[in-house]
């Protein structure tokens, strides 16, 4: 486990989510390769769908641009080894309006 040499460059997650955060990844790099950006993003954001509800996003790697919306309160940046993780929850957007396109008849 590696949680303790995680360095946090961004978040505004609480305390224990951002525990949350360090620990998944720190879990994700015990089954996976280093290499394996892929993988490890998955199984983080499984864990965090699992805890915390549906609709988290997880980025892995040592380079990657970014620009995204985030829900108040769900977003931490840190590296660990010699990776990066950008893990946030989405904003639910409203559904769409309903436009109906027919006659009505009185």
């Amino acid at each position: 486990m590696l949680e303790g040499k995680a360095l946090v460059e961004d978040t505004d997650m609480p305390v224990k989510m951002q525990m949350q955060a360090m620990t998944s990844a720190s879990q994700a790099l015990d089954l996976y390769d280093v290499s394996d950006c892929k993988s490890i993003a998955a199984y983080i954001k499984k864990e965090f769908d699992m805890r915390f509800g549906p609709g988290w996003q997880c980025v892995v790697g040592s380079n990657f641009g970014c620009f995204f919306t985030h829900t108040q309160g769900t977003f931490i940046y840190f590296a660990l080894e010699s990776l990066k993780f950008l893990i946030f929850k989405g904003v639910s957007s409203p559904p769409p309006a309903f436009v109906y396109k027919g006659n009505i008849d009185n």
